[in-house]
């Protein structure tokens, strides 16, 4: 019979214990009780001042994508671009909240109360990339003046953000604009964007698409509804009003972005 040394003949196996849950519960009960007080003490404070945390959020979020003016910029363009909403739906009366950013996918307002018809929406929704436009063309226009390929190239950003923002898809502005004009143009603009998708994936894409979708077969199961009937019936006069901007608006764009064109430098 073969020997083994004695300390090994004296070894004993360590027998399995099991999870220690309530050391755990302890280890974590202080800082979790920390983090239940500041917020307790301190939440309704940081609801409060929900626009500047989550600015400076985006902010620092944006500083990884390039210079402090380019993420001073972008934040900057976004604000000017939901204050476009915020004074339109001030103006239909309805309570709006002030902007929220969320870093790389934009900014947003909630509504306690929605526009009364598809007329209203489009006028709401086109607000935010006409003043948006608007706070670009200074940009550009501060860039001619100054010679300066920084501001050209947030000029540039700001073209390209309201361009995008006019697709034809909802949540995008273009998908509340184009209610007011056919909702064919939904699935336009959503097989557009499937077709970018796919030949350019990219996660901020793939998000706005599955919205995209899951909006369009919503909103397609009741069209046939007499309330949603009601809601797009906009008079032609009206429509025409909505397209001419619209397009207008789009074509600007694009040759905003033409004439802002720079080799970026970040």
């Amino acid at each position: 019979m073969e020997q083994y040394p004695q300390e090994w003949r004296e070894y004993e196996p360590i027998q399995p214990k099991g999870f220690d849950w309530r050391g755990l519960a302890r280890k974590l009960w202080a800082p979790i009780a920390a983090i239940g007080a500041f917020l307790a003490k301190f939440g309704a404070v940081l609801l409060k001042f929900k626009f500047l945390f989550s600015m400076f959020i985006s902010f620092g979020a944006y500083l990884l994508l390039g210079p402090w003016w380019f993420a001073l910029g972008l934040v900057g363009l976004l604000f000017v671009h939901e204050m476009g909403h915020v004074l339109e739906a001030r103006r239909q009366g309805l309570p709006v909240s002030v902007p929220v950013f969320i870093p790389f996918m934009g900014a947003l307002i909630t509504m306690k109360e929605m526009p009364h018809n598809a007329w209203k929406e489009a006028r709401l929704a086109i607000a935010g990339p006409i003043v948006g436009s608007l706070g670009a063309l200074v940009l550009y226009l501060l860039g001619v003046a100054y010679n300066s390929h920084d501001l050209k190239a947030l000029a540039f950003l700001g073209f390209f953000l309201n361009l995008f923002n006019l697709l034809p898809v909802v949540p995008l502005d273009g998908g509340r604009v184009t209610a007011a004009l056919h909702p064919a143009l939904w699935l336009v603009g959503f097989v557009g964007l499937l077709a970018l998708v796919i030949y350019r994936p990219n996660p901020i894409l793939i998000i706005i698409l599955l919205l995209a979708g899951s909006e369009l077969w919503r909103r397609w199961r009741l069209r046939r509804a007499p309330q949603t009937q009601d809601y797009y019936r906009v008079e032609p006069h009206r429509r025409l009003i909505i397209g001419l901007l619209y397009f207008g608006l789009a074509a600007a764009l694009v040759f905003g972005m033409h004439a802002t064109h720079v080799p970026h430098s970040f």
